[in-house]
């Protein structure tokens, strides 16, 4: 008998045979840890006593103790590299099999998004990240603290009796401590949170209806330019209360830019979503990339920047917002003015976009110190880079360690163009940490300037924050620079013209920071 034959990679190899609505599946499960196979056991009992593949469930019938056999068979069996799909209808008729193969790829698509999420530590329980009572936390130009309680005891007997000018001033000290990690937690889950979805439109030139397995730095470059849309339509002191009923004029309005927001990332071709993971494939294809292709933070950045720029041009909603990306860690002053500048003299808020390699094949520790310098500028919009395989987009940081967003999270496609579609699955209530010593040398970190005021005092007190401590080679992350970068290349274009080149290489003299990354699946501990 021949059966749908999935493969999820593991260390511990078992092979149970599934029928799920009247199709076998065997599936062959490589797991390191034993809980790890427990659990997805467990979902897939679930899977077919609950019947989740709900759009066929009426027309077969639903689930019954004759089609659902979940032990029909158990062998070891060596470790299979690949996953192979091979059909079978069980004497099933016309309609009957037209319906199956509907449900079996559903089932699949469930199988396959279930075990991802176990992969990376979604689904199964592990340690949560613990943040200290005594270092502060910073998030994205925040500072939080735990607010001691002798402090608050102290504030309380003060505010009873202000009779004296040392307790005035204890109780002001202690009202004006920073907020503590309560507050925190409401900024962190109100910041913007694009997974892995599935299940959407597919991808142009492709099969793919998943970015699941390949697309965690466009997700994680989402995520940034989210934030830089929430500081523009929001403002930084924005929080999202699900929970509160919307009655002001301005929370209403808060409502339709929160969602605003949401609709231009959700997974819909271009025309309604611009900044949507096929919009961003669709730039990438202009450039040689194919859906299912790992990208770096260098090649988001642009594509980003592309795909604002076409927004721009055909959504007024974005008329007022420019975005520039550095060139070689350089910010040229000159395109700064050019793509910020109105012709009546107006100015555009800026998204900026700096590419960086800090460090050959592991981060340079000079520059960790520089890293979160750059988290606690109220202008800082994030870093996308991640460690290596998998990217992250790093909101702030405690510690030695970093806070991030995790895009390996495949969740359902929610449907944006309903009126009051759910906005759960865009919000995280759960902080990750990572140390700062693991994160990948490639990145880029991203800035939002309201006006051009804000840009011109981040370049007054940048350089301080891009030269790395006590060190004596005085190397900054990046530099602001006078001029066009693109009068820089036509000079330079010009003296390799002149000068004859005295070096002879031997080979491919490309390289593409892109070519040495790629992503596999591992299981975070």
């Amino acid at each position: 008998m021949k059966y749908d034959k999935i493969t999820f990679e593991c260390d511990v190899s078992v092979t149970i045979i599934v029928r799920i609505q009247k199709c076998d599946y065997l599936l062959v499960f490589n797991c390191q840890y034993l809980n790890v196979l427990e659990y997805m056991l467990s979902k897939i009992y679930l899977l077919g006593m609950n019947g989740q593949v709900q759009p066929s469930r009426e027309r077969l019938g639903g689930f019954s103790n004759s089609t659902i056999g979940l032990f029909s068979g158990m062998i070891t069996t060596d470790r299979v590299p690949n996953i192979q799909l091979t059909g079978t209808n069980n004497g099933l008729s016309m309609d009957d099999s037209n319906v199956v193969t509907e449900v079996d790829s559903k089932v699949k698509t469930k199988l396959l998004s279930m075990w991802n999420n176990v992969k990376y530590g979604w689904t199964i329980k592990v340690v949560k990240p613990n943040f200290s009572k005594e270092s502060p936390v910073c998030l994205l130009g925040k500072i939080y603290r735990k607010k001691p309680e002798e402090f608050l005891e102290k504030a309380s007997e003060a505010d009873k009796t202000l009779d004296t000018g040392s307790e005035i001033s204890l109780a002001m000290d202690a009202i004006s401590f920073e907020d503590g990690i309560e507050e925190f937690k409401k900024d962190f889950t109100s910041r913007l949170w694009l997974t892995y979805r599935r299940e959407f439109p597919i991808l142009n030139g492709s099969t793919f209806t998943t970015d699941c397995g390949w697309g965690c730095m466009l997700r994680s470059g989402q995520m940034m330019l989210a934030q830089a849309l929430v500081c523009h339509f929001l403002g930084r002191e924005w929080r999202w209360q699900p929970d509160q009923p919307i009655k002001t004029e301005q929370q209403k309005l808060d409502e339709y830019n929160h969602r605003l927001i949401i609709k231009s990332f959700g997974d819909l071709p271009e025309r309604t979503s611009p900044f949507s993971i096929h919009t961003l494939v669709s730039l990438g294809a202009l450039w040689g990339k194919r859906a299912g292709d790992w990208y770096g933070p260098s090649s988001v950045a642009h594509l980003l920047s592309q795909a604002v720029e076409n927004a721009v041009e055909r959504h007024p909603a974005f008329n007022n917002l420019a975005v520039y990306v550095a060139q070689d860690c350089a910010v040229y002053l000159q395109d700064i003015e050019n793509v910020c500048q109105t012709s009546d003299g107006k100015w555009k808020s800026l998204i900026l976009f700096v590419p960086l390699r800090l460090g050959a094949d592991k981060l340079n520790p000079v520059y960790t110190s520089c890293l979160t310098h750059l988290l606690t500028l109220d202008t800082c919009i994030g870093v996308i880079g991640g460690r290596p395989r998998h990217s992250l987009y790093f909101i702030g940081f405690q510690e030695d360690k970093l806070i991030n967003l995790d895009p390996h999270y495949c969740q359902e496609t929610v449907d944006v163009l309903k009126d009051n579609f759910s906005l759960t699955s865009f919000h995280c209530t759960s902080p990750r940490k990572m140390l700062i010593s693991k994160m990948d040398p490639s990145c880029c970190v991203g800035f939002y300037f309201h006006n051009k005021m804000q840009f011109t005092n981040f370049m007054e007190i940048a350089p301080s924050y891009l030269v790395p401590e006590d060190e004596k080679i005085d190397y900054p992350m990046f530099l602001f620079c006078e001029g066009s970068g693109k009068d820089l290349h036509q000079k330079i274009e010009i003296a390799e013209n002149i000068i004859p080149s005295t070096t002879s290489f031997t080979g491919n003299g490309t390289y593409d920071d892109d070519l040495d990354e790629c992503e596999e699946f591992e299981l975070v501990q």
